[in-house]
């Protein structure tokens, strides 16, 4: 059985340059399959290009609450027409909330959002959430609107609570590089305690290093290292680790 990376940015300048060896690198590692979602309308193209000239890729197409300029109704009709001409995008995202960037405008986010969830709900397809300290005000869109298809909480930081409020709801929590660290004892408490089926895996590559990694580009091969960690914390073995959280990226994204 085999890795799959549920989020990564193969279309950053930093991968995109060298994006065969990247991915010949991550093979022979044991990753095959990658998700990769987009984050303003002027990389979409980019990112659907990219996966359509290499096996294994995958797209998502979204707008990002930390790239948010001016008026997106423009960009909403663009993923909306994209969303019902290209049937490989996989997911919504990667959209959310982020309420820890400076200045940040809950109602300006919210008012992206909201739709964009709409458009995954009328699709019929899962979302990739980013989220920070916003948790609640995005439990509570999704209470409301119900999706169909759940998704993928992308580097999942919140509580236990919050955490199991997701669950409820369908989604699965991502873990990426910050388990690896050892200060990270809340997200390693969390993935220690909650059911395997709760987690993907992901390296958000070209960022979000791993410990030991610290100020170099990421890349979707260190998704194996991820594993292994998880199955160190978890005192299981890895391969468990592998299969289970392949399939639950497979089922959620319908790879």
């Amino acid at each position: 059985m085999t890795l799959i990376d549920s989020h990564c940015h193969l279309d950053f300048p930093e991968l995109s340059a060298d994006i065969s060896a990247v991915l010949l690198r991550a093979r022979h590692a044991g990753v095959d399959r990658f998700v990769v979602p987009g984050v303003a309308v002027d990389n979409w193209a980019g990112v659907l290009n990219l996966c359509a000239e290499h096996s294994g890729l995958y797209p998502a197409l979204g707008l990002h609450p930390c790239f948010l300029q001016g008026d997106h109704r423009d960009a909403l009709k663009t993923l909306e027409d994209l969303l019902k001409r290209h049937s490989e995008i996989v997911a919504v995202g990667e959209i959310g909330l982020d309420l820890f960037i400076p200045d940040a405008d809950l109602d300006a986010q919210l008012a992206v959002l909201r739709p964009q969830l709409i458009l995954a709900k009328q699709f019929d397809k899962p979302v990739l959430l980013h989220v920070r300290k916003a948790h609640d005000q995005v439990l509570k869109q999704l209470r409301q609107l119900k999706l169909t298809r759940a998704g993928l909480v992308h580097a999942f930081s919140g509580s236990e609570q919050q955490a199991g409020e997701y669950l409820k709801l369908g989604f699965k929590l991502g873990i990426g590089g910050a388990v690896t660290y050892e200060r990270a004892t809340k997200l390693r408490r969390l993935v220690a305690t909650l059911p395997l089926e709760s987690f993907v895996l992901e390296t958000d590559s070209p960022d979000m290093p791993l410990s030991g990694y610290q100020g170099q580009v990421n890349y979707p091969e260190r998704v194996a290292i991820i594993a292994e960690t998880v199955a160190q914390i978890r005192q299981q073995p890895l391969q468990k680790i592998i299969e289970a959280t392949s399939a639950q990226s497979t089922k959620i994204l319908s790879l």
